[in-house]
């Protein structure tokens, strides 16, 4: 503990967009030091969403233990809030034994709420004010709802697809009760954080990574996503639960309801899924603590890099081991 009542314990986190290789380099780190996996995925939460969350299965797991994967229903709404105290539980648990956690994920704001010391208090009125725009969205449509965003924050407006209702609302919502912009979100500030977080990042080549979105999304057609999206809208998971607004589910359900055909859905999938890479390489990219590997797209990350990874995850994982015998 410091002294001002903050938990500095090592923590190493393996960021960056989605198909680059996190979760696997998350398996081989942790199992080389005895650690184990924080899962930092706002999708992979839910329970009977396997394979459009691009969930690890057992035997890729390789026997280290992983924590905050199906935890919730998708039936229910989960927030960062929420995670992050799950997150801290854990991670104390871990130093407490003298292992390493090993944060892996590509949802920005659960890692930098480990990295730094976020408040999420939700404020007064915020369920009603919420309530209210998806109102406004469902009478008067998405552009008129990006129309009311852009004169109270342009930034926020310029990086929001109209069509990203969710998102939209969420920075009207900060707009109106907290009196600022979504978009300050995007300019760090460094602040001293919960954590001694050690971020490491992989990117690739983008025409590269467009290529790899597109593979991961055939072989996730061919693994059963539809009958997965079947499966849950038969279960009786709403439309417009949150879980059910993630990439491939909500195409596919679109699908199921006749809205589109397969070649469309899919389509539309591999489109969402390379502007959300977008959206995290701008994310990630801004955070001046990130140590930086490029990975090739046929041969994966370098030996040497992995090397240099694990000998940080060594150091921080002795730090850890001698404070617990303390």
């Amino acid at each position: 503990m410091t002294a001002d009542g903050g938990t500095r314990g090592p923590v190493l986190c393996i960021v960056g967009p989605t198909a680059t290789g996190k979760s696997d380099l998350g398996v081989r780190i942790a199992k080389a030091v005895g650690g184990e996996v924080v899962s930092a995925d706002s999708m992979q939460v839910y329970k009977g969403m396997d394979i459009g969350t691009a969930k690890l299965t057992p035997e890729q797991m390789q026997g280290v233990p992983h924590h905050l994967i199906d935890i919730v229903e998708p039936s229910q709404r989960f927030t960062v809030a929420e995670w992050v105290t799950l997150a801290d539980t854990v991670i104390a648990r871990l130093h407490a034994e003298g292992k390493l956690p090993v944060v892996v994920g590509g949802t920005g704001l659960y890692i930098r709420a480990i990295v730094e010391d976020l408040d999420f208090a939700a404020s007064p009125g915020s369920a009603a004010v919420r309530e209210k725009w998806r109102r406004f969205a469902q009478q008067h449509g998405p552009y008129a709802l990006h129309a009311a965003l852009h004169r109270v924050d342009p930034d926020a407006a310029a990086r929001l697809h109209p069509h990203d209702v969710r998102r939209v609302i969420r920075a009207l919502e900060v707009a109106e009760l907290r009196g600022q912009k979504w978009s300050a979100g995007y300019r760090w500030a460094i602040r001293g954080g919960r954590y001694d977080a050690r971020q490491f990042g992989l990117m690739m080549p983008r025409e590269a990574l467009y290529a790899r979105v597109e593979a991961r999304v055939d072989q996730m057609m061919a693994q059963g996503l539809l009958e997965e999206v079947r499966r849950l809208l038969a279960s009786g998971v709403p439309r417009d639960a949150t879980a059910m607004q993630a990439i491939g589910y909500k195409e596919l359900a679109a699908h199921l309801a006749g809205e589109m055909t397969l070649a469309e859905a899919v389509a539309e999938i591999k489109r969402a899924t390379k502007r959300f890479v977008k959206r995290q390489v701008a994310w990630f990219r801004r955070d001046p603590r990130i140590t930086w590997f490029e990975v090739d797209p046929v041969r994966g990350m370098a030996e040497e890099d992995v090397a240099r990874i694990l000998a940080e995850a060594r150091q921080m994982t002795a730090g850890i081991q001698r404070i617990a015998r303390e």
